[in-house]
């Protein structure tokens, strides 16, 4: 039976989605991303259906954000726009001569965001100039991008807190952002603290002093930036700024994957469309992997605990009638109903990875029914398939009986060097054992630390069969400690990203196990597998999973 998603008294409008992922989401504390790691993110964020992507601060003391800027022009995006951010001029300074702003136009970005100074209390004791100094830097720093031909949009720094101590000049700063030409003025919650009733009231109150659309900002130090962001867009608000999973500084920002969810299937709005949201908990758990932390299985909507059963009496009522103890149905957003300690544990997700690489499998065949269990031994064991779609797709072919690789494992090893003092130099060394056409292949090569070793061994094994091998380069590679407790004993999670360099194509694999040179080398195993699985297809005219 299907459940009741949305309050159809409510208008039907879109709401624009404007991600703040890789620059908001960045300054959470244990997030660090690389330039790779921005552009992985930014692509799935696209496909997604978000409409705007804060690439970051484009300035001369953070060069990864300057690079970032600069791959980004030549990507192919779909539909967003990606966004530089940074701040209005600074006092005494023309924005024609301002190094900020000459920094945005630099990103060559069609949009850009700028914030600016809402709160007296700032204008006085951060800035130190005085109120009215403050009206002109909003207005001329947004006139001069216009000017420059960007499309602005105007971040109302602390803007409920200073409504609060001074409600006529907080409203003055809008109409200063207006009249330089800013085509949305975002009223954020930079502290993070206002209550709902609150942040209802001062809007209603400055919507009449507003002259462009609004949108809203909310952190989340008072538990309530969802709410604030739904309140905000009953209130009119048509864009919501907010960041993947609630990354953010302190407490974080307002999260997005809860936003989407109760925008298209409780508010009766468009933000990023029904199909789009079938793959939200997706991307929610790609974007964690990428970050390198653990996924929140408490989250709404998108976690793994979101549609998890596990009291008898639910589980019994669940079975009669699943709006007993569900909002919402979970394949919606691309999760799966879980009867904890029963045989449906985790079906759904893998039957639906299935689906996209054998359509017409049959899923009472018992060689699923086995696969289904092998993943669930495997997840219970530390692996984690949602940013490793390669190796998900070689088990499953492999356990399918469809597909298995092309050569045998012998044997393996590393070796490190130490120089004269007992230090590790930086080279390493591996021996790599293989059994190719019956024939036995015993390479060396040299790396930058083991796993590179390995990673030239190994291919140097394959080439002379396979030679596209040579164009596969490792883009990233990441560790997590699945029990940081056990110490050295600890196992470990090792995610790799390969990429073709001639087409840009990617795919993630992964390896599981105690030690980390072993996890390291499953993964490897993999990503070359999947390499030459490609090339088989393409021999064939058929496209892979990820092409």
């Amino acid at each position: 039976m299907d459940l009741p998603t949305q309050n159809t008294n409510l208008p039907t409008t879109n709401v624009e989605i404007y991600d703040s992922t890789l620059r908001d989401g960045a300054q959470a504390q244990g997030i660090t991303y690389s330039v790779d790691d921005k552009l992985l993110i930014a692509h799935r964020l696209d496909e997604l259906g978000v409409h705007y992507i804060e690439g970051g601060w484009p300035n001369r003391t953070n060069p990864s954000d300057l690079e970032f800027f600069r791959r980004a022009k030549s990507e192919t995006w779909k539909q967003v726009k990606v966004t530089a951010f940074g701040s209005t001029r600074r006092a005494g300074v023309e924005a024609a001569n301002d190094a900020n702003l000459q920094n945005l136009l630099e990103a060559e970005t069609e949009v850009v965001t700028i914030f600016g100074k809402t709160w007296d209390l700032h204008v006085r004791d951060v800035l130190k100039t005085d109120l009215e100094e403050n009206l002109r830097i909003i207005e001329s720093s947004v006139a001069y991008l216009r000017s420059q031909g960007r499309r602005v949009i105007y971040d109302a720094e602390h803007y409920f807190d200073g409504f609060l101590d001074n409600p006529d000049y907080a409203r003055r700063t809008l109409r200063a952002a207006q009249d330089g030409g800013a085509e949305m003025v975002v009223l954020c919650d930079t502290n993070g603290g206002t209550l709902v009733s609150d942040l209802e009231r001062i809007i209603e109150a400055s919507r009449e002093v507003m002259t462009v659309p609004f949108g809203i900002h909310a952190h989340n130090d008072g538990g309530v930036a969802v709410a604030n962001s739904l309140v905000a867009v009953e209130l009119g608000a048509t864009q919501v700024q907010g960041v993947m999973n609630g990354f953010g500084e302190r407490c974080g920002n307002a999260n997005l994957c809860t936003i989407i969810a109760a925008l298209e299937l409780k508010m009766n709005r468009t933000a990023i469309g029904r199909e789009n949201l079938t793959r939200l908990t997706e991307v929610s758990k790609y974007v964690t992997e990428i970050a390198n932390i653990e996924h929140d299985h408490r989250q709404p909507y998108v976690g793994e605990s979101a549609f998890a059963h596990k009291g008898g009496a639910h589980i019994d009522a669940m079975l009669k009638n699943p709006r007993c103890y569900e909002h919402v149905e979970p394949d919606l957003v691309g999760n799966a109903r879980r009867f904890l300690l029963s045989q449906q544990a985790g079906s759904a997700t893998v039957v639906q990875k299935l689906e996209k690489i054998l359509p017409d499998v049959n899923k009472r065949d018992p060689r699923v029914v086995q696969l289904l269990e092998k993943v669930k031994k495997l997840e219970f064991e530390g692996y984690s398939f949602e940013a490793a779609d390669a190796s998900f797709e070689l088990l499953a072919l492999r356990e399918l009986g469809l597909w298995q690789r092309p050569f045998d494992i012998l044997a393996w090893r590393t070796i490190n060097r130490h120089d004269g003092n007992g230090n590790v130099t930086a080279d390493s060394e591996a021996i790599v054992k293989l059994r190719v056409n019956d024939e036995i292949r015993h390479t060396v090569a040299e790396g930058n630390g083991p796993v590179d070793a390995l990673s030239n061994a190994l291919r140097h094994a394959l080439e002379t069969d396979h030679p596209y091998l040579a164009d596969i380069r490792l883009a990233d590679y990441k560790v997590r400690d699945l029990a940081s407790r056990a110490g050295t004993a600890a196992t470990v999670r090792v995610l790799i990203e390969s990429v073709l360099r001639e087409s840009g194509d990617s795919w993630g694999t992964i390896g599981v196990s105690q030690n980390i040179l072993e996890a390291s080398w499953n993964a490897l195993l993999d990503s070359l597998s999947y390499a030459i699985l490609r090339h088989q297809r393409a021999q064939k005219g058929e496209s892979g999973a990820k092409e």
